[in-house]
Parts: C-alpha cells; structure tokens; sequence
C-alpha cells in the first residue's frame, strides 16, 4: 500500500506522462498516442481552431498532421491540482514548426496554454475536457545552417526527425 502523498505523486506522474506522449504524437504524426490521451467522450476547445468531441479533433489530426511540415512541442511549467478521481492541470505547450504556404518556408514559434479535467476511471487518467489558450506567436524567415556551419561541418549526414514509422524511435523499437 502507498500512502496519500506517495499516491499523489503516482497520480501527477501517470498525468503528466499523458500530457507528453500527446506531444509526441502531434511531433510524430502517432495518431495512437493522441487518441489515447482522452476519454471517449472528452471534449476538445482548441481555443478557437476546433471546438466539439475530442473524437472528432484526433480524425482531424489524423488528416493533417502526417502531411504537416517539422514540428517540436515542449510542454513546460506543468501544474496539476488534484481531487479525488478528478484533476485539473495547466500547462505551456511551446511549438516550434516549420511550415510552407505559397511556396514559401518559414518557421514559427507559438506559445499557448492547456487547461485540461482529467479524470481517473477504470485506473486510467486520461483528458475529459481540454481548453487551449493563444498566448503569442513569431514568425521567421526560414534559415538552417547549424550555427553557421559551427555544429556541423557542411556535408555531415545528420540523422533527422520524421513522422511514425519513418522516426529513429519507432525504427529503434521495431514498430511500425
């Protein structure tokens, strides 16, 4: 048996894990894994994108993300209040993207806010309500050198990010 607090950082952890592997699934274009951050009736308020069934959002994603361009989501300053089976938490979620319109490259770095229910049934904490907030955005010009050629010599093959199945991770794991 674990005590209230040990069990309260159980808790936080198993959440937090949630939170993160969501991530990885919008980098990694893992439907999977985003599907499996919510309960089967959750809702999704993507702070004006999207609003409806969270079952609706995850199809939504399922069209776009394995044609989107490289991302990176970060989520930072994680905060989980928790009550019983239920939770609330807040989190940062810092993008960076690199993306193309009109045959023009360029990045972007966003930084919004989840405020997510979560809600522990049959032993599982999943997303039972999620609400994103807009906090800022900068855009750039797109430009990759590696520091100026400093990180790496030009020619270097570096190993790059992609989408499931094609990333090192699920390579690394066989899993495709």
């Amino acid at each position: 048996m674990t005590g209230p607090a040990i069990q309260a950082l159980l808790d936080k952890q198993a959440i937090t894990d949630v939170i993160n592997l969501y991530l990885r699934g919008a980098d990694r274009a893992d439907i999977d894994l985003i599907a499996a951050a919510y309960h089967p009736d959750a809702i999704e308020d993507h702070g004006g994108v999207f609003k409806g069934p969270a079952s609706d959002y995850v199809a939504l994603m399922a069209r776009m993300l394995p044609k989107a361009g490289i991302m990176n989501h970060l989520a930072t300053n994680i905060v989980i209040e928790l009550d019983g089976d239920t939770a609330n938490a807040e989190h940062y979620i810092l993008a960076f993207a690199r993306m193309q319109k009109s045959g023009e490259t360029f990045e972007t770095l966003t930084l919004a806010r989840a405020i997510d229910r979560f809600e522990r049934r049959d032993g599982n904490w999943k997303i039972a309500h999620r609400q994103l907030a807009w906090e800022w955005n900068h855009e750039m010009p797109h430009s990759e050198s590696w520091g100026r050629g400093l990180m790496f010599p030009p020619g270097t093959e570096l190993v790059r990010g992609a989408k499931k199945p094609d990333d090192l991770l699920y390579a690394a794991r066989g899993a495709n």
